[in-house]
């Protein structure tokens, strides 16, 4: 039977899925905790992986390699570069990068590596799921290049530069990480990022109060694709 995973970054952006899922069965692995579950009559496996690109990597490569997830979604927050995104907006992205990876020393452009991809795609299947439903809902969807990075961003001249330099519509911690593990594996991914603040000075606080708002609208967003993916 197909398996879905559906990750997220911290506790508040997996809660809203875990009151909604049925069969619930807590797994502890890898000092974390993974959950089993089952909704419209499809197989989960949720977890949370904690902040950033390491355990981002870490959680996504045991949903696929220990409990045999074959798709990944992920849901969660963001924070806007374009100026098109307000706080709640949805974003997916068509694909991802890392705008804190630089050797640039060595002569290669910024977010690259050898034998790497500065921006890696996202499952174009799951994409398209996405926008029916976003139609269905009458929701506005955009579509647009994530970046990612090991720090919370909440300056202007870096949000302006990270603009530029990757073309991205908005940034987060986890993405890029997750793409480049889906992709080495060859599991379709997808990405879903609701707006919690605008990377600006006044990101922290706006953080803080829109967060939990924002990861329910992208958690109910993403259990309505899952009634849509085929088994």
């Amino acid at each position: 039977m197909s398996k879905i995973a559906i990750m997220g970054a911290m506790p508040e952006e997996i809660e809203p899925l875990l009151e909604k899922v049925e069969n619930v069965k807590r797994i502890e692995y890898a000092a974390n905790v993974y959950y089993e579950a089952t909704y419209q009559g499809k197989a989960l496996v949720i977890a949370y992986s904690k902040i950033g690109k390491v355990f981002a990597s870490l959680t996504a490569t045991i949903l696929i390699e220990k409990f045999g997830c074959d798709r990944l979604l992920f849901s969660g927050v963001a924070g806007a570069i374009s100026p098109d995104l307000k706080i709640g907006d949805l974003i997916i992205a068509d694909g991802l990068c890392q705008h804190d990876l630089d050797i640039v020393a060595f002569g290669h452009p910024y977010g690259y590596v050898p034998e790497g991809e500065v921006c890696i795609p996202t499952d174009t299947t799951l994409r398209a799921i996405a926008k029916e439903v976003a139609k269905r809902k009458n929701l506005p969807l955009k579509e647009g290049i994530i970046a990612t990075g090991d720090q919370f961003v909440a300056c202007a001249d870096r949000k302006s530069w990270i603009s530029k330099t990757f073309k991205a519509d908005a940034l987060e911690m986890e993405g890029a990480a997750v793409a480049v593990v889906c992709s080495a594996l060859k599991v379709p991914f997808f990405i879903l990022r609701a707006i919690s603040d605008t990377a600006n000075d006044e990101a922290g606080v706006d953080f803080d109060t829109f967060m939990v708002s924002s990861a329910k609208i992208s958690a109910d967003f993403i259990l309505d694709m899952v009634e849509q993916i085929e088994s």
